[in-house]
């Protein structure tokens, strides 16, 4: 029908030209999985007429032999018992958070269920027509057909990786293909705690390269830094030689930025870039310095790190102006990262800024006297950090930002801008790396396939982000269907029908993710699946039932920390210290705070050393259950340590027996709600990195009552004990040795 000439697959008839002919059919019926049922597929023998040798017409040899507009008509993954339509396959390749073999099982057997439903229900209201009023409806129908069961998630996982496989080269081919002329290169540790199978614990780290456009040229596994990583970096120096592309002019690294005795470690492993300019990094620049400070929770913390950023920036003054004009009013930290251009300050400027900020944030303390910074770490890091005020700065004659689009607003046309400096993009690819794997392991081959297969989908939608005017709706992410589509239109029209595709070289040979800390271990990565449907694969049909129970595709998805808002967006620049406090945050109205003030009136007096008789009944709680007396008495123990300057042991004798009485609900962890604000607050410092240990419903507690400006992060009723205490200390007379008034910080919320 299509008028191709199949060749034989022996090297012998192949030179030949020999073709193969039909020879009857073959004696195999595969059972093919749909979206919502099933469907039945049967081919033909195909015999060489040299060496009588006979194909099955779906074997690999075959359908290699097919363009790809041909090859995508062959419907189907083929596995030795089963096969899954390529429709399916489809729906795990997108490697976003969520998309988990798990998730597509959860949603063919709701498929196939209905499915099932509607054809039993389509059968029985035939039945129905043939009922009469003497017939006995229940001798006229049969047994009903069981639904077929769905293959397990191990099963589809294995498929996904058998069709991956097939496009193995082309993957790798593109991954090889990308080039910048500004290049990142950041380490994280996040994802390689998923990696399981017969590798776990081997790899220590994950190394991107990225360019300017947020593409990343290579990703790999690493057991070390440092001298692990000159293979990977001897294979991005080949490749722009062989390619004739021009060496990047720019480095931003994290690490090894500069030496004390000349070049660094970052630019030593790419030794034939001789002009290579190395930077380090401004984010972690400013993450350095921010590990001085005693808590990323106190409120002065980001104030600090806005007037940080200050320091090392300057807006151009020009597109401040022309935004101005556009808004009529002060712009959004939004407005100014989008439409304004930034540049550095210069060392000498830079360095006399954060030391003026240093001396103003020293003392700085919050209402309850807790100091921002540690004196002593602060100085130390200072010292240490001087030497890089260099190596941060903008390098002279390199254009950072990229114009993207523009937008008209108020009459005045506003460029928009993608600005290149730093490794931020590759922070964010970090946070979707992770989610390229879904759940919390993975074996080394699933690890490589969903790797490959997100590396590839990632630079081609930051490919089509770069054009002006580009739109995410025009990606496409097979490669051979866009090259063999351009070539067709080309001859044929004069156009490109992909037209922001290019067309990759051929694959360099470095080894990429799981390969890579192969070789490191002096390991071969295989591939456990042949090219063979007819021949045993060893790919089992269904799970263990326990395996269906949870779904891996959301066990990653977690908050890290409480998000820290930071002012690094202001026009203003850094003055003098404000007592600014963190945004307010919502959780209950403010009648709680005055109902525990309301309520420690009526609080039960302190534990008296006269035993209770047998026939007293138990005190009610304010939530309605029994035995808070105990609680109480606890409660006012412990707050009568506040005078011990040491505690005995008949003390903690007493305090145990107190314990033990309570009811098992009041001994049970304590369970805090989340946390949330009216508005998320967004920016690169969310996450805490500082060298604080905090103690979870501690802090948050604490800051509930004393942080003025600010809402309650936890309320004190979420255990009985904590509230107790809590309401003794609110029966503490002003003055007394605590040092503070509780009663009164609590009375300025209601105020």
């Amino acid at each position: 029908m299509w008028a191709y000439k199949l060749l034989c697959s022996q090297p012998n008839c192949r030179r030949s030209g020999i073709q193969l002919t039909a020879s009857g059919m073959y004696k195999t019926i595969r059972r093919v999985l749909d979206l919502s049922g099933w469907y039945f597929m049967a081919t033909e023998y195909l015999e060489c007429r040299s060496c009588k040798k006979k194909l099955a017409a779906w074997s690999r040899d075959i359908l290699d032999q097919l363009d790809p507009s041909h090859r995508g008509q062959f419907p189907a993954v083929l596995t030795y018992r089963l096969s899954c339509d390529r429709e399916v396959v489809k729906l795990m390749q997108g490697r976003t958070l969520g998309n988990s073999a798990t998730a597509l099982y959860r949603h063919l057997y709701v498929r196939h269920r209905e499915h099932w439903l509607g054809q039993s229900a389509m059968y029985l209201s035939v039945l129905k027509t043939f009922v009469r009023q003497d017939t006995d409806p229940r001798r006229l129908v049969a047994p009903l057909p069981q639904m077929v069961p769905v293959p397990g998630p191990s099963w589809l996982l294995s498929v996904y990786a058998k069709d991956v496989l097939t496009r193995l080269p082309e993957l790798k081919a593109r991954v090889s293909s990308v080039y910048g002329s500004i290049l990142k290169m950041d380490s994280t540790k996040k994802i390689t705690k998923k990696l399981a199978g017969e590798a776990p614990g081997t790899a220590a780290w994950v190394t991107d390269v990225g360019n300017e456009i947020g593409q990343v040229l290579m990703c790999v596994l690493t057991e070390r830094e440092g001298n692990g990583l000159l293979p990977m970096c001897s294979g991005l120096v080949d490749r722009y030689r062989r390619a004739g592309e021009a060496p990047p002019i720019v480095l931003y690294v994290d690490r090894d930025c500069c030496s004390e005795g000349g070049k660094g470690k970052a630019a030593a492993m790419f030794s034939e870039w001789d002009q290579l300019v190395v930077r380090l990094d401004l984010w972690h620049f400013m993450r350095r310095i921010a590990v001085g400070v005693t808590t990323d929770s106190h409120p002065l913390y980001g104030p600090f790190m806005g007037r940080l950023s200050a320091c090392i920036f300057e807006w151009d003054a020009g597109d401040v102006e022309r935004l101005k004009e556009a808004c009529d009013c002060k712009p959004t930290a939004k407005e100014l990262a989008r439409h304004c251009r930034r540049r550095t300050r210069g060392a000498h400027e830079t360095k006399e800024m954060i030391e003026q900020l240093l001396k103003d944030f020293m003392e700085a303390t919050d209402t309850k006297g807790v100091r921002l910074l540690d004196k002593d770490r602060i100085i130390e890091i200072w010292q240490t950090q001087q030497r890089h005020f260099t190596c941060i700065q903008d390098p002279p004659g390199v254009q950072l930002y990229m114009k993207i689009g523009e937008v008209t607003k108020g009459g005045v046309i506003l460029p928009q801008y993608r600005c290149a400096r730093g490794s931020t993009s590759l922070e964010s690819f970090h946070l979707h790396l992770n989610r390229f794997v879904p759940g919390t392991s993975a074996n080394d081959l699933h690890f490589q396939m969903y790797l490959l297969e997100g590396l590839v989908q990632w630079n081609e939608a930051r490919a089509v982000a770069a054009v002006e005017g580009g739109s995410k709706n025009h990606i496409c992410y097979s490669g051979q269907l866009q090259q063999y589509a351009n070539t067709l239109s080309q001859q044929f029209m004069g156009i490109h029908l992909a037209e922001d595709y290019t067309s990759p070289g051929a694959y360099t040979g470095e080894l990429i993710g799981v390969e890579y800390l192969y070789s490191q271990t002096n390991d071969t990565f295989r591939e456990p699946y042949g090219d063979d449907p007819d021949i045993p694969d060893g790919i089992q049909e269904q799970d263990v039932p326990s395996d269906l129970e949870s779904d891996e595709g959301f066990d990653d998805f977690c908050m890290d920390g409480e998000p820290i808002e930071i002012l690094e967006l202001s026009l203003d620049p850094p003055g003098q210290v404000q007592q600014q406090a963190a945004e307010p945050m919502v959780d209950e109205p403010p009648t709680q705070i005055q109902g525990l003030l309301s309520h420690a009136s009526s609080l039960p007096e302190p534990m008296t050393d006269e035993p209770a008789s047998q026939g007293q009944m138990e005190t009610l709680g304010p939530d309605g259950k029994p035995g808070y007396d105990h609680v109480v008495r606890l409660a006012n123990s412990l707050v009568d340590l506040r005078n011990e300057g040491f505690i005995t042991q008949q003390r903690v004798d007493e305090i145990a027996t107190l314990w033990h009485k309570l009811s098992e609900d009041d001994k049970g962890a304590l369970i805090y709600q989340a946390r949330h604000r009216e508005r998320l607050v967004k920016g690169r410092f969310k996450v805490s990195h500082s060298k604080t240990n905090v103690t979870p419903g501690a802090d948050s507690l604490k800051r509930c009552f004393l942080g003025v400006g600010s809402g309650p992060a936890q309320w004190p009723n979420v255990s009985r004990i904590v509230e107790a205490v809590c309401l003794a200390e609110l029966n503490l007379p002003c003055g007394s040795d605590s040092g503070w008034c509780l009663g009164e910080q609590v009375a300025c919320h209601t105020a």
